[in-house]
């Protein structure tokens, strides 16, 4: 009792003092958490407590501010930093177990020997097929740091006994570029699903492939491109502008504007340009295609972006944990503000379903711009609106034709991915003594009976039922569909989009554009 008493009087005493030099909101938080840690009747989890608070006071300024504890901000910052500690595989799940798609090229799982195809059945003695492990707990056992060994059992096609591998662990790159290629007359194509730490140079090394093969003019694709390092982004529209013209400049508060300008000494300041966008193209994606747009440097093809226009300064907490608080807005080189309103929560959330219910994502007549938002580009004085995404110049409707429940069952059933997998692993001899060259591939394979067939039976495996009708449908979008993941199984991802994009129609766009443009 008296040491209840006694804290009362500390904790009124504390509350007097501040009182009387100026109370201070941020006090008072403290009070209440000290209060609640010392006094409350039931023992309480005060780290929980304390990140609850943190959360619900971002929760009341924008959808960008977030926190995250010390195992997200490790988690989220991956795919940005360029690499990881790990054994180097793609792969899927098949049955609840892990097919090796392809081991990452002289990494450490290639020059262990493990092949595409292999399964892997055990990791350290630990059974991972068959026994519903999720793959988060998958992948947890398959990394560890660099230097640090593994050892796997793994089954092989053809091959009658587990077989026995250690790996050593190292450094596996993470790469932002997903294709690239080249089209006929002279047009490369480069696919970038996000902006990290190495984009930049990747870019720069898939320009030098591609101007190798003769490149003139380039589609750059960045659908479903969802942001990542602002330097990043800066840095790739440094290659296409002329020095001294502006990328963006960001502004907020107390954060005075700092400008972003080109260098002059970037690799495609010359040679057609056509940017691909579409609803998930977010952020630093934005940024780029706000800047080459402003400037008449591109071409901008697709539908409106997502219109994620904060800038977040990550501020480390003392356990590592993170919070990503919102201190300025970016600002296109015309005076665009690239951020949508964020005043309804909901609705902010539920923008994407909005915009198709008003019939946005399939008729552009359907979006429209109040006239305060209305500015013009830098070069041509051509009118583009600010006020949320980055409207394109050429709108492409989505397909929706094509597109049946029974096909979206199937992909989301993971009927689609197991067809292929069993094919590829029953076929991958066969298929690579026939289609020697992958452009043989592209040209030649059709899609036979056998894997429509194999399809239709995994699918009603997974209780998708067998629909005749929508199946005819979207047979073509689902047999162009097999044949990508089949080919990217046998070669890459840039095998993988050369074959989706024949039915993207930005992608077609585009190149139908490049034949008209000066």
């Amino acid at each position: 009792m008296r040491t209840i008493l006694s804290l009362c009087l500390l904790l009124l005493a504390i509350a007097t003092q501040a009182q009387q030099n100026k109370f201070s909101q941020a006090r008072k938080l403290q009070i209440a958490e000290f209060a609640i840690q010392q006094l409350y009747v039931d023992t309480v989890n005060e780290e929980r407590l304390v990140e609850s608070a943190i959360v619900e006071m971002l929760r009341q300024l924008d959808p960008h501010s977030t926190y995250a504890n010390a195992e997200e901000v490790k988690r989220l910052n991956e795919p940005l930093q360029g690499n990881f500690d790990g054994i180097g595989i793609q792969f899927n799940m098949n049955e609840d177990t892990l097919m090796v798609i392809q081991p990452v090229s002289g990494g450490p799982s290639e020059k262990a020997g493990i092949l595409a195809g292999d399964r892997i059945i055990t990791v350290n003695d630990t059974t991972i097929a068959g026994v519903k492990m999720s793959t988060e707990e998958i992948m947890r056992r398959l990394r560890g740091p660099k230097g640090t060994n593994v050892d796997l059992g793994v089954l092989r096609r053809g091959i009658g006994e587990m077989l026995r591998f250690t790996v050593t662990r190292d450094k596996i790159p993470v790469h932002s570029i997903d294709a690239v290629y080249m089209y006929p007359d002279h047009v490369g194509y480069v696919r970038i699903n996000n902006f990290g730490a190495t984009t930049v140079d990747e870019f720069a090394d898939a320009l030098k492939r591609l101007k190798r093969q003769g490149m003139r003019d380039l589609v750059l694709d960045l659908q479903g491109n969802g942001g990542g390092y602002l330097n990043a982004a800066v840095g790739l529209a440094n290659e296409f502008l002329e020095k001294g013209e502006m990328i963006v400049y960001t502004e907020g508060r107390r954060a005075p504007r700092n400008e972003f300008r080109a260098l002059g000494n970037g690799r495609m300041r010359r040679g057609r340009l056509v940017v691909l966008v579409d609803d998930f193209t977010a952020s630093a994606s934005e940024i780029v295609t706000g800047a080459v747009q402003d400037w008449d440097r591109a071409l901008v093809v697709g539908r409106r972006t997502f219109g994620k226009g904060l800038v977040q300064r990550p501020i480390e907490l003392p356990d590592g944990s993170m919070i990503r608080l919102t201190i300025a807005r970016y600002y296109s080189p015309s005076g665009r503000c690239i951020q949508k309103p964020y005043d309804n929560p909901d609705n902010y959330n539920a923008d994407l379903i909005n915009r198709y219910n008003r019939g946005e994502m399939t008729n552009a007549d359907s979006i429209h711009f109040p006239e305060s938002q209305r500015h013009a580009t830098l070069k041509r004085g051509r009118t583009v609106y600010g006020g949320g995404g980055i409207m394109p110049d050429y709108f492409v409707p989505l397909d929706t034709t094509r597109y049946t429940p029974y096909h979206r069952q199937l992909v989301a059933k993971g009927a689609v991915i197991k067809a292929t997998l069993d094919y590829v692993d029953r076929h991958r001899a066969e298929l690579l003594r026939t289609y020697k060259k992958f452009d043989n591939y592209l040209h030649e394979f059709t899609v036979s009976e056998e894997l429509s067939n194999r399809l239709i039976a995994d699918g009603n495996e997974a209780g998708v039922k067998y629909n005749e009708a929508e199946y005819a449908k979207s047979k073509p979008v689902i047999d162009l569909q097999l044949k990508a993941l089949i080919a990217r199984d046998l070669w890459d991802m840039s095998a993988y989009y050369r074959i989706i994009n024949e039915g993207d129609p930005v992608v077609q766009k585009a190149l139908e554009l490049l034949k008209t443009m000066p």
